[in-house]
């Protein structure tokens, strides 16, 4: 109770000089990059919920969940930027000695199988009907919980963004062969499911069922299409996302699992994870 307290009050303060601080570089990095848009921050909310503690002689450690929610005015337009975020703090009796905040997790898959993209004779990719509204309501819907349709991941980015398009629906293939398509049924599912990398690599040559283009900037997209992340420019991408929504110079805002967010501008430049090598790949699905 006491390290939960502490913590607590730690918020208190970084919250009470949002504007300022710098304890925390990747808040210090949001809110700087919401200023250089013209957004302004009407109101800052947190919320901190325990989930493990340890403790051996005077050292004691508490993993937590950060609720962070900020209320942005974009000239007239309101919205909220929300995100729920991992830390972990280490004491040494009672005072902080180590605190980390972790707003990424990335996949630790070293070698990800990539998928077949359909038959080899296809030159023309199969169109299909993709309802972009359905697509962003479930990423609304679900931002923040589990649907229990669907297996739950620990690096749950991918699966997550599978589900919004299908839920626009894209339709399925490949099935039962993990290395082919895209599909997902029961106790099993394809790579590009649910892998970060093999997702990216299937948007960009499929031919069939679920099918996008590549195009070369962010400003390009429409709510309902995708974003892959290659958070160290070492050529394996590491997280996805979906666009739901544009701000006022027709930006992305964007969906995500795994640290869940919602309405978060697209670049991720605030990011425990981002490095200056970042490499962005944009995809417009069903086009």
């Amino acid at each position: 109770m006491q390290e939960t307290n502490q913590i607590q009050n730690y918020w208190e303060k970084i919250m009470s000089r949002l504007l300022e601080q710098e304890d925390e570089m990747w808040l210090h990095k949001k809110v700087k990059n919401l200023e250089s848009q013209g957004i302004r921050i009407e109101r800052a909310t947190f919320r901190i919920k325990p989930y493990h503690r340890c403790a051996y002689e005077r050292q004691s450690t508490l993993c937590y969940m950060l609720s962070l929610s900020l209320l942005l005015k974009d000239h007239r337009h309101f919205y909220l930027e929300e995100g729920i975020y991992e830390g972990r703090v280490r004491f040494e009796g009672d005072k902080i000695k180590h605190h980390i905040i972790q707003t990424e997790t990335i996949s630790s898959e070293t070698n990800p199988c990539l998928p077949e993209f359909g038959d080899k004779e296809a030159r023309q990719r199969a169109p299909f009907t993709y309802n972009r509204r359905d697509a962003v309501r479930y990423a609304e819907r679900w931002w923040d919980s589990y649907n229990p349709a669907y297996r739950h991941f620990d690096v749950d980015c991918t699966n997550y963004i599978s589900q919004c398009l299908r839920a626009g629906g894209a339709p399925v293939w490949g099935t039962p062969n993990r290395s082919r398509g895209w599909w997902y049924s029961g106790s099993n599912w394809s790579y590009s499911w649910a892998v970060a990398h093999a997702l990216r690599w299937y948007l960009s040559g499929a031919r069939q069922g679920l099918t996008a283009t590549e195009v070369s900037s962010a400003h390009e997209l429409s709510p309902g299409d995708v974003i892959c992340y290659d958070f160290e420019g070492n050529g394996r991408f590491d997280h996805n996302t979906i666009v739901v929504k544009k701000n006022k110079d027709g930006m992305p805002l964007v969906n995500a699992h795994t640290s869940n967010s919602r309405h978060r501008y697209w670049a991720y430049e605030d990011s425990t994870a981002y490095t200056p090598s970042i490499q962005y790949k944009f995809f417009r699905i069903g086009d």
